[in-house]
């Protein structure tokens, strides 16, 4: 008995409950002025980016994506369609993220941890390595494992190197007495860059080799290349060598023997992929001598040496400290490096140096398509990329560099679907931005 008056009274209770709730409902649409509910979020306007800049007119700044916090170190994986900055997670650990540069979602992130460093809040390097087609993240950093920065002893370079498309890592560690110059440019990590001591890491295998200046193999019969001996870089058949107006890859090819028509003296200036941007003096030609000396600007490849493409400059009265690093487009078909730009299907290349005192150029991106971004009287490619100079677009095909006519930011890459551009807002907050391609 007890357990049904339990049970009617809760049916009965159940019953008033639900007219109560069917009055207020019912008032509440016949008063019709409002809800009591949490208040709605706002709907977005556009699916695009918060951010919109002003850019070349080939990018809709309505369509893409915007990341904001990011750390100055990003590397894109272009074949992967990857783009890979560091992040930092707490304190000194940081993390690897990845996202689609077409649409900014993320791909994959790395597990956080401490870079080596002797200073307080350094950020670790970051880059892109393409070896046999497969393309992989590196970052590095330098320091000790022990608790006196000041010791030698157990300093090392520490690389974490990560599958772009699936984020496996490996990590290599190897000792190393001073701070290094590391390069990624070509198929392998070279450590010591412009020294003759330095080593080679395969991304693939993690194994590292280490060359002294005795396991340089020099040319036989080449006195110059005993001297200012550095290394620069690495290709598929080993690493790149300068000396004193002499270059070579170790046990492959000599520079001289692959030199294009008319060079006499040739450095190796830069690694891209597996090209190498060599820079030659040319044979004075007596005929010419009022148009003033002429250097060669050649582009070889970097397993057999042989010269793709090449132009003529203007030799300048000043030898620059540095020069600017050759970049390719992502399918590899072009190349361009400061006032330099080559189709290497075409066999052809062009100088865009500086006549009659107007302003260098310095091209900065270049597309699928031979288009090129730079800007006249840049200091650099991060330069024009930050807006330093007067934006202009060039086709390669047709170099007649154009201005723009006004203010634009120049897209850091362009993977024909979208382009990554850089900025930084007044709070010194770092943003990544994707924006569509028209059409």
């Amino acid at each position: 008995m007890g357990d049904k008056i339990v049970r009617t009274g809760i049916v009965v209770g159940v019953v008033v409950l639900a007219l109560l709730l069917l009055l207020a409902t019912c008032g509440g649409n016949k008063e019709d002025k409002g809800d009591d509910g949490p208040p709605k979020k706002p709907a977005r306007t556009s699916q695009g980016p918060a951010t919109q800049l002003a850019v070349p007119a080939a990018y809709d700044t309505g369509q893409g994506w915007e990341l904001a916090g990011v750390s100055e170190e990003y590397a894109l994986a272009p074949n992967a369609k990857l783009l890979a900055y560091l992040q930092r997670a707490d304190g000194n650990r940081f993390r690897l993220r990845t996202v689609d540069a077409r649409t900014g979602k993320t791909a994959w992130t790395s597990e956080a941890w401490r870079p080596l460093s002797d200073e307080a809040g350094a950020v670790p390097r970051l880059a892109v390595v393409t070896k046999d087609g497969r393309e992989y993240f590196a970052t590095w950093s330098y320091g000790t494992f022990g608790d006196d920065p000041l010791s030698e002893a157990d300093r090392v370079i520490s690389f974490d190197v990560y599958a772009a498309s699936a984020g496996t890592r490996q990590r290599i560690e190897l000792p190393w007495p001073k701070s290094p110059s590391v390069s990624a440019s070509g198929p392998g990590l070279v450590v010591g860059v412009g020294t003759d001591a330095a080593a080679v890491v395969d991304p693939a295998t993690a194994r590292t080799v280490t060359y002294k200046a005795s396991d340089l193999k020099y040319p036989k019969g080449c006195k110059n290349c005993r001297r200012l001996t550095e290394v620069i870089g690495v290709t598929g058949k080993g690493p790149l060598v300068n000396g004193d107006g002499e270059f070579w890859v170790r046990g492959a090819w000599h520079g001289r023997k692959a030199a294009p028509k008319g060079a006499v003296r040739g450095i190796a200036v830069s690694v891209s992929a597996d090209h190498v941007l060599a820079r030659w003096d040319k044979k004075p030609d007596k005929k010419k001598a009022a148009q003033g000396e002429q250097e060669i600007w050649a582009v070889h490849d970097g397993m057999t040496g042989k010269v793709l493409a090449s132009t003529e400059c203007h030799k300048p009265a000043l030898r620059p400290g540095r020069y600017p690093p050759a970049t390719p487009s992502p399918d590899g078909r072009y190349l361009i490096a400061g006032h330099l730009a080559f189709d290497l299907q075409e066999g052809t290349g062009h100088c865009f140096a500086p006549e009659g005192g107007s302003k260098p150029l310095t091209l900065a991106t270049v597309t699928d398509s031979g288009l090129a971004y730079g800007a006249t009287g840049a200091r650099s490619a991060e330069d024009a990329w930050d807006g330093g100079g007067t934006p202009v677009s060039v086709r390669i095909a047709v170099p007649d560099p154009e201005a723009f006519s006004g203010a634009s930011r120049l897209p850091v890459h362009d993977l024909g679907e979208v382009g990554i551009f850089r900025w930084t807002d007044s709070r010194d907050v770092h943003h990544l931005l994707g924006y569509a391609k028209k059409g």
